[in-house]
This record gives structure tokens, C-alpha cells and sequence, in this order.
């Protein structure tokens, strides 16, 4: 009974772990994903890792296949649309609805001058995972732990669709820029000219990965 408590107390810690590699980019889509090496990785026992799994699972993040393992999954056309639609709605009203002096706001400055930093050394997965923190600060923005606890599982699933593109430097070199661009707004008072510009950041940014998608 004692390992059972243990197991489901530690399982959601663990699940937030490996999402957190999803979101960094570490894990990619299709990736299959070793018991063996996660449980030493995490020093964990292999029920908390399955218990972890069998979350990750049920948010779409992983998926089984019998008499083969657990693999990262991949994103469908279908569901790259949604999480676009649920970007315009979660991001595009924190924004609008945003105060310039917000502490999410420092966040947002230093990930445009790490995005900055990693493009000129030509570090595109860096400049991908300082877009995420760039993003994670917008609906930081809502001060709402549920928001941010919601958008971790959007970010995880924005990540592997990222993942399809063999070439990340035509994904993410466009929107360093265009996230400085809705900052500035932000932090000239102009949270509506913020939200339009994340708008359009969107539109570019759903239309690149739909565009790769289209060619697997």
C-alpha cells in the first residue's frame, strides 16, 4: 500500500519531467523511450515510470504499441489546427488584457535577448526552447496557475510539432524579431497592438509547421 501512495504521488512529478523534455526538445516525435535508462535517469522505480507514462498517455503526449514500448507522439494535422486555436484564445487574451509593469514581462525580455544570443550563434534549438519561455511568459501574463498548468501540455504539443521540421532554423530565425516586436508594444502600453502582433506571429508560425507537416 506504502509503494502505491508513493507511486501516485511521485508519478505526477515525474510526468511534468518528461514533459519539460518534450518542451526543451530533447524527446522528439516518434522517439521510442527506454524503461531502463529513464528509471536511472530519473532514480525512479519502473511503476512510477509507467504511472508516468500512463498520464503522458492520456494528454496525448505519448502513446503504446503493443509488444513494442512507449514512443513520443507525433502530431496530426488535426491537432497542430487545435493547438493554434487555443493559442489565440489563451495567449491572445492574457496579452490583451496585460499591464506593462507585469513581473511575466522581465521573463519576456530576457527569453528575446537569450533567443537573440542563441541565433547569432546559429543554436536553433536554444532559439526554439527561448520561444517557448518567451510564450510561457505570455499567459504568465493571466496570473491563473490553471492557465499555466494547461498551457505546459500546449507547449509540450507545440514542441513536437516544431519536431517534424527537419531544418528548425526556417521555423524559429522569423520570430525572434516578431517576438521583440510584441514586447515592445507591450511595454510601450499598447497591449491591444501586442495582441495583433501575436496574431500575426500565429498566422506565420501555424501556416510554417502546417506546411512541413504536409511534406512527411
Amino acid at each position: 500500500m506504502a509503494e502505491t501512495d508513493h507511486t501516485a504521488a511521485l508519478a505526477p512529478r515525474l510526468a511534468e519531467a518528461i514533459r519539460d523534455k518534450l518542451i526543451s526538445g530533447d524527446l522528439k516525435p516518434g522517439q521510442r523511450l527506454s524503461e531502463a535508462v529513464l528509471t536511472v535517469d530519473f532514480e525512479v522505480s519502473r511503476n512510477s515510470l509507467r504511472e508516468a507514462f500512463r498520464l503522458l498517455t492520456k494528454e496525448g503526449l505519448l502513446h503504446h504499441e503493443p509488444n513494442r514500448g512507449v514512443f513520443v507522439a507525433t502530431p496530426s494535422m488535426a491537432s497542430i489546427i487545435d493547438l493554434y486555436r487555443v493559442r489565440r484564445v489563451v495567449e491572445g487574451q492574457a496579452l490583451a488584457n496585460a499591464y506593462p509593469n507585469h513581473p511575466a514581462v522581465a521573463r519576456m525580455r530576457l527569453a528575446v535577448a537569450a533567443a537573440r544570443a542563441a541565433r547569432d550563434r546559429n543554436d536553433w534549438t536554444a532559439v526554439g526552447s527561448e520561444n517557448m519561455k518567451f510564450h510561457a511568459a505570455i499567459v504568465d501574463l493571466a496570473d491563473s496557475q490553471r492557465l499555466n498548468s494547461f498551457y505546459a501540455q500546449i507547449a509540450a504539443e507545440l514542441r513536437l510539432s516544431f519536431g517534424l521540421l527537419k531544418e528548425p532554423e526556417p521555423l524559429h530565425a522569423p520570430y525572434v524579431e516578431m517576438n521583440a516586436s510584441i514586447l515592445e508594444k507591450l511595454e510601450a502600453g499598447d497591449p491591444s497592438g501586442a495582441a495583433a502582433a501575436l496574431e500575426a506571429y500565429l498566422l506565420q508560425s501555424e501556416r510554417t509547421v502546417l506546411a512541413a507537416f504536409s511534406r512527411i
